[in-house]
């Protein structure tokens, strides 16, 4: 298992791509009314990945500079959004961005921000903001109460490597109010799913950097017990995965 944040998701892009859940077109619309996002705007998606928090922005008409220090996650953002000018993709990181000064009207960090130096990245995000910019932090976060979704998160905690410590649900509201201030922050929610078969459950846990993959002496075992999980909750062969995508919005 890769430890270096910038690595760990490589051996996993292509189930990345395919299985992670987007975010709900109601957040564009709640940025568009609360903040006045327009298609003129200028998106830095720090952490961009594989390009799906930038997705929506682009189809809004917006110049996306994604940064992103993972080679493999980058070149598939760079495949998915091949010919479309606006989408720049580079080669750094949130600390470091390398984007001008005062040239950004909104940050945004779609599950990535617990993998960033706090410290660092704010003083980098305040350099790049204009002075009305906003930071936007973004999680989809797994809803777990009951059945089919609590035992999910049995399972991850039974057969994870480290998911328990890198779990992005550490970053509690008190830790992100904490890194807005002295500025106020929003905080919005909007429920989103995803519904899957067998082949994509399997594919959504294997999307997940703290899991062990197919080298690892548990892989198996893991599959058997996820493979007993879905025969027990799924429904004419589906079982929804659900979400809270929760949108933290505020200046710097």
């Amino acid at each position: 298992m890769k430890t270096d944040p910038k690595e760990r998701f490589s051996d996993r892009v292509k189930n990345y791509v395919k299985y992670r859940p987007h975010y709900p077109i109601e957040l564009l619309t709640f940025l568009i009314n609360e903040c006045g996002l327009t298609e003129s705007s200028v998106i830095a998606d720090i952490g961009s990945g594989t390009g799906i928090s930038a997705e929506m922005f682009i189809e809004n008409g917006n110049m996306v500079f994604a940064v992103e220090p993972n080679m493999e996650m980058r070149k598939a953002a760079e495949k998915f959004f091949s010919g479309n000018k606006n989408f720049i993709s580079i080669d750094t990181s949130a600390e470091s961005t390398g984007l001008s000064e005062n040239s950004i009207d909104f940050v945004i960090a779609g599950q990535a921000f617990h993998w960033f130096d706090a410290e660092k990245c704010k003083t980098e995000f305040k350099r790049i903001l204009k002075d009305d910019g906003y930071l936007i932090i973004i999680w989809n976060s797994r809803i777990y109460t009951e059945g089919f979704l609590k035992e999910y998160d049995e399972f991850l905690i039974k057969f994870g490597t480290d998911y328990v410590k890198v779990n992005h649900e550490n970053f509690d509201d008190a830790v992100i109010k904490k890194f807005y201030q002295p500025n106020e922050v929003l905080i919005k929610k909007f429920y989103n799913f995803q519904d899957f078969d067998y082949d994509g459950l399997k594919g959504r846990l294997l999307s997940s950097s703290y899991v062990p993959n197919v080298n690892d002496l548990s892989f198996d075992e893991m599959l058997k017990a996820l493979e007993k999980l879905f025969d027990k909750h799924n429904s004419e062969g589906i079982v929804k995965m659900e979400y809270e995508t929760v949108v933290y919005l505020g200046r710097l």
